[in-house]
């Protein structure tokens, strides 16, 4: 049972929302300093080669700021998940034509956890079907791929054919009352990365109707259709947590070390932003962060001036003539060096809050009637979103 874990974080999470339930762009230091005086001395004090090496590991980190979030050590531990037994299984030559080589892992290593139940397959939200490609081959048992682009649909019956797989594709919304016709009794339903609400929708029919099993990897836990997270299982319904599209995007802020290109082009755009938006609050007089839309990234080569006019653009300010943009500039790049040290901090939250979102999903799997295993099903430098989480019928 997966709720004592549940509760735990749950409690954790809402005893510290004040540390990681906020938005870096719009938090002022003054007023951060004022809170916690001895947090910000230390995170001020980091140099860049020790805020790299805590991004990198996550227990240094949570040691490190257990000094000031005693809860550091019990998140860290309650997050930690099992790797899933893998079983070796041989695929065809050729099966994986035209999938990229990292995704061509992950379909392999999810494949491997995978129990051998020998019953029929759906592939949520299909795509080209690849995943189905390697479970039709590998187990030998038909798969129905359910998809909504019809384009797709076509691609992956084409490679299907030549394959010679027992394979149908389906076009159909997922989030369609109709997709759960397609859920049937005796049936192993899959999801490989279905993002939001396209994965939990798949767990909501298979447990309405009864499905033997489910095994999904969850992704992108912010693409929710309503405004705030809507919690699945009762546990998480009498939570105190409210979460927001913007709360359910820290999972995803997984560290990867980038190249210097990556870093810098990260470091313009960010402190341009920031920078603009320290302008836009001296022009306007009001005291509230201003979001701009996504930028083609060529424009950041023709510096902050420009960068600040399309974007007082976007939002319809008029900007006076005598700015001092190289000021501004400047402001930016100092607020870049201050939020680069909030996520940090945030980041000790970020697989606290994704095992919360998993073990909310698992609950509600145990609540209707299934037996549920959570786990690893490969390394993180496949794909940091590497959590799976099965569930089947009981007996």
């Amino acid at each position: 049972m997966h709720a004592p874990r549940f509760s735990q974080l749950d409690r954790l999470l809402t005893d510290t929302r004040e540390l990681w339930q906020f938005m870096p762009f719009s938090t002022s230091q003054a007023e951060w300093e004022q809170r916690h005086p001895a947090l910000t001395h230390w995170l001020l004090g980091l140099d860049e080669p020790q805020l790299a090496s805590l991004r990198e590991n996550p227990d240094q980190l949570a040691t490190a700021l257990s000094h000031w979030i005693p809860q550091a050590g019990a998140m860290q531990a309650l997050s930690a998940l099992d790797a899933l037994p893998q079983v070796k299984r041989i695929t065809p030559r050729g099966l994986d034509t035209g999938i990229p080589g990292r995704k061509w892992q992950q379909l392999q290593a999810f494949n491997g956890v995978l129990p051998a139940l020998s019953l029929p397959w759906l592939e949520w939200c299909a795509g080209k079907g690849f995943l189905g490609r390697v479970l039709a081959a590998t187990h030998k048992t038909p798969v129905t791929s359910l998809e909504w682009q019809q384009a797709l649909c076509e691609s992956g019956e084409t490679a299907a054919r030549k394959l010679a797989l027992p394979m149908t594709f389906v076009h159909g919304d997922a989030f369609s009352p109709d997709s759960g016709k397609f859920i049937l009794s005796q049936q192993h339903a899959v999801a490989l990365h279905a993002c939001g609400d396209l994965h939990v929708s798949l767990l909501q029919r298979v447990a309405e109707r009864k499905g033997q099993a489910v095994s999904v990897s969850p992704c992108c836990y912010h693409l929710i259709r309503d405004k705030v997270y809507q919690p699945m299982s009762t546990l998480a319904k009498h939570s105190g947590l409210r979460l927001s599209k913007h709360d359910l995007r820290l999972p995803l802020q997984e560290t990867v070390t980038a190249g210097n290109r990556v870093r810098n082009l990260r470091f313009v755009e960010v402190s341009f932003r920031l920078g603009f938006d320290s302008l836009q609050r001296s022009v306007t007089g009001e005291n509230v962060y201003l979001p701009v839309p996504n930028v083609q990234k060529a424009l950041l080569n023709d510096g902050f001036a420009a960068f600040s006019r399309w974007a007082a653009k976007q939002k319809g300010l008029a900007l006076p003539d005598n700015i001092d943009f190289s000021h501004w500039q400047h402001v930016g790049e100092q607020r870049f060096d201050w939020v680069e040290r909030l996520e940090l901090l945030r980041q000790l939250f970020r697989r606290p809050l994704e095992m919360w979102l998993v073990y909310d999903r698992a609950c509600f799997m145990e609540e209707s009637g299934y037996d549920v295993t959570v786990g690893t099903f490969c390394d993180k430098p496949i794909t940091p979103r590497n959590i799976m989480i099965h569930a089947q019928l009981k007996d």
